[in-house]
């Protein structure tokens, strides 16, 4: 019912900033939840960011003040604004969305992911 491509992922140095987006395509008038996760080689995936279906957000703690999260109003589009970039934010984030809740475990719907690679 819903699908999802990433894009705008790449390689910077430290302290940069990248913008990650999200195309959403979608055959339900539910208004989903929405995140976004990462995987490092060797790690479990980390819920980074979410927005929920009345707009609240939530950030693990390592990209708190760091990371901004927003979706347009028809929740066609989600981005992930990400600055103050270090090595340890280098992963494949991932798109995801839940139309059951916003609880980690309640995300059905993935895209394919994009590279985020940071140097020193």
């Amino acid at each position: 019912q819903v699908q999802l491509v990433e894009s705008g992922g790449g390689s910077v140095q430290a302290g940069g900033s990248l913008r990650l987006s999200c195309t959403v395509s979608r055959r339900t008038s539910i208004r989903p939840c929405m995140g976004w996760f990462r995987q490092a080689p060797g790690t479990e995936r980390e819920n980074v960011a979410t927005i929920g279906s009345l707009d609240s957000t939530t950030y693990t703690d390592s990209v708190k003040g760091r990371f901004t999260i927003s979706s347009d109003e028809a929740r066609n589009s989600l981005y992930l604004q990400m600055n103050s970039l270090q090595p340890e934010d280098t992963a494949m984030y991932y798109c995801a969305a839940s139309l059951r809740g916003c609880g980690p475990r309640q995300f059905d719907y993935w895209g394919r992911g994009t590279q985020v690679t940071v140097s020193s």
